[in-house]
């Protein structure tokens, strides 16, 4: 790097007999291209360089083998390492000067926040699983609402970057970089709480500030059981500079290769495609595939898990000009239908609505992780049902929602659900949208309610793309919280509604062609060994005055035949509120690693907690490292936020 910091990178070169110089890919991580990602990386990277490029894999500094402390996600200092890095394999003999950027999450986002910068070498980008908006579309919050995921990645992230860099590489150095890592261990947690509104730390790297930066070729491909699926179509309708296609599939938090549900399709077939086109300059007529390729899913009784979604592809020539048409359904008593309201209605918040929700970011490993039946949530709601559909209807879009309403306190959150409702009355879960209501005019700064005052709100829920039958019934649900998806507000508050709509973005009969994707192909036996299966299990409970939910994964232990290896990790998260005190809520996270080979053994534990009240937040963080059995370090950070996160009331840290 600019700075003499070395990052470590593994390279795939294509076969010896190919004759260079060659295009270059790259995908840059924190996540330990030694040991965690392996295992993945060995699906994309090789075969990448067998199609004759230069293939590389980075550590983000003071990650895995590489140099150097970690700061933050999508830091400065990760950024402009990133342009080092490109700037390094363009001025090699084996490069052509072209360069392509791929991930997925982490490495799907910093790809749009290099292109952005544009570095004269980044010629193409597929970005995975991302996200444009940094603040109202991302981990930390939803809407201007916090997430529960906001503290469960600040205590994943101090658990996966608390590991050391293994002593085969960086020799008798190593124990010194560890203790170096763990002294500057970051204490994301507040800094995350800290920053309430969309504030310039939050603008830094979300691209949906100015579009027109990306001039880079993009490919935006999401998944219908992410967390992030709005990001292909943004890019899409945003304004880039360069072309940008979009593919959506049925999909959780991972490549479409690896995904669940199935059907999965070839991603390295698709990846090859793009990188040929603006890499190789190949004229293979990637440019004219259909702007947005889709997979529409078909209604299904609603389900924690599913192993396949049934559904078809279709492809729209053009985005946003895409032939779809909007029908607007007014609320009306109860309905969705074309009558009004005749009277408000009012919906108090409970502590017990949202135990149907599933997880933010279902990653396939976790138990249960998808919506479950909505209509014990849809009970604590206030509810529109739609008539029974004539004939079969497509959504494909985000639907709009358009409300007048009323808080009875200076605050308030709006949970939308948009369900679908089997003949048999199972509510499936279609779309969702969620807005902290002091953001209605933007999410620069808050601005308080005026109790009692009616003000109308624009609300845009999830995009999806899903086919109902005739028979079936649209559901809108409507309540003043979402627990423990979002975190509750500082008291109990009533909404009273006074009217609106909803718009709903259809696919009218014979628009789109269907289409065949690549389906993956079979797996190959990958570089590492299961050597202790993992365990998993949910409950949900009600003891103690408070509802609980408890999340267990023991991921087990895997073996690296390569490198001697062995890997482990476990995590237990509790999530609770009062029964009675919706802002009284609590998250327990415990997180344990392990790395060892022979009689050399590294660990560490991660605890973390939070805890809110009426007034104010307080996280507690601590880890502790050891070598064997011997402790080496421990460290314990607390922060305590107002509610209005203005006043930084304390912070403090201890170690040893």
């Amino acid at each position: 790097m600019r700075d003499g910091t070395r990052l470590a990178a593994r390279i795939w070169m294509p076969p010896a007999a190919a004759s260079g110089p060659f295009p270059a890919i790259l995908e840059a991580l924190p996540y330990r291209l030694r040991d965690r990602t392996l295992e993945r990386d060995a699906t994309t990277h090789p075969a990448f360089a067998r199609a004759g490029y230069a293939s590389l894999r980075i550590d983000l500094r003071g990650c895995g083998e590489s140099e150097g402390l970690f700061d933050d996600e999508y830091s400065e200092q990760e950024l402009s390492d990133i342009e080092d890095v490109i700037d390094w394999i363009a001025s090699q003999p084996w490069s052509t000067g072209a360069v392509g950027m791929m991930g997925i999450s982490w490495g799907g986002f910093n790809g749009l926040q290099v292109a952005a910068r544009r570095p004269a070498a980044l010629k193409a980008v597929i970005s995975l699983c991302s996200s444009t908006d940094r603040f109202a579309d991302d981990i930390h919050y939803k809407g201007g609402c916090e997430l529960t995921e906001n503290i469960g990645w600040a205590a994943t992230v101090m658990s996966w970057f608390s590991m050391p860099p293994d002593p085969e590489i960086r020799g008798s150095a190593w124990r010194q970089a560890w203790l170096d890592r763990l002294e500057n261990t970051p204490f994301l947690a507040s800094r995350w709480l800290r920053h309430r509104s969309r504030d310039a730390y939050w603008k830094h790297g979300s691209v949906c500030e100015d579009f027109s930066r990306i001039d880079a070729a993009v490919l935006a491909i999401g998944g219908w059981h992410d967390g992030y699926r709005n990001t292909p179509l943004k890019l899409l309708e945003g304004g880039t500079s360069g072309p940008v296609k979009a593919i959506i599939g049925p999909w959780n938090h991972k490549y479409p290769h690896l995904a669940s549900p199935e059907p999965r399709t070839d991603f390295v077939a698709l990846a090859l495609r793009w990188w040929d086109r603006w890499l190789k300059g190949a004229a293979n007529g990637a440019e004219d595939d259909p702007d947005y390729r889709v997979y529409v899913m078909d209604a299904v009784p609603p389900s924690t898990s599913y192993d396949s979604r049934p559904g078809r592809w279709i492809g729209l020539p053009t985005w946003p000009d895409g032939g779809i048409a909007h029908r607007t359904l007014a609320l009306g008593d109860g309905v969705l239908g074309h009558e009004p309201m005749t009277a408000p209605v009012t919906i108090a918040s409970t502590p017990a609505c949202g135990q149907g929700t599933g997880e933010y970011f279902p990653f396939g490993f976790g138990p249960g992780e998808l919506p479950d039946d909505q209509q014990a949530d849809d009970a604590l709601s206030l509810c529109f049902d739609s008539a029974a559909l004539e004939e079969e209807t497509t959504l494909l879009g985000a639907p709009r929602l358009q409300l007048r309403l009323a808080s009875d306190r200076s605050f308030g959150q709006l949970a939308a659900r948009l369900s679908d409702v089997a003949l048999d009355g199972r509510a499936t879960l279609i779309t969702h949208g969620f807005l902290n209501l002091q953001f209605r005019a933007g999410f620069e700064a808050e601005a308080p309610l005026t109790p009692g005052q009616g003000f109308d709100i624009t609300l845009d829920l999830d995009q999806c793309a899903y086919r109902l039958p005739a028979g079936h019934r649209l559901r809108l649900a409507l309540s003043p919280g979402y627990w423990p998806f979002i975190w509750p507000e500082r008291g109990a508050v009533s909404l009273t509604v006074t009217g609106g709509a909803l718009s709903l973005p259809t696919l009218p009969e014979g628009t789109g062609r269907e289409i065949a994707m690549p389906p993956a192909p079979q797996p190959r036996p990958g570089p590492v060994r299961q050597i202790r299966p993992g365990t998993e299990g949910k409950t949900r409970s009600e003891a103690d005055g408070r509802h609980w939910l408890t999340i267990e994964a023991d991921h087990g232990a895997t073996l690296i035949p390569q490198n001697g290896l062995c890997m482990a990790s476990a995590l237990r998260e509790t999530f609770s509120i009062d029964c009675q005190d919706i802002a009284d809520a609590r998250a327990e996270i415990t997180w344990e690693r392990s790395l060892s080979r022979g009689d050399w053994e590294v660990s560490t534990r991660v605890e973390t907690v939070m805890t809110s009240g009426p007034d104010a937040f307080q996280v507690t963080m601590w880890i502790a490292a050891h070598e064997g059995d011997t402790l080496i370090f421990e460290r314990e950070f607390k922060d305590f936020v107002p509610r209005n996160g203005e006043v930084h009331i304390q912070q403090g840290s201890q170690g040893k």
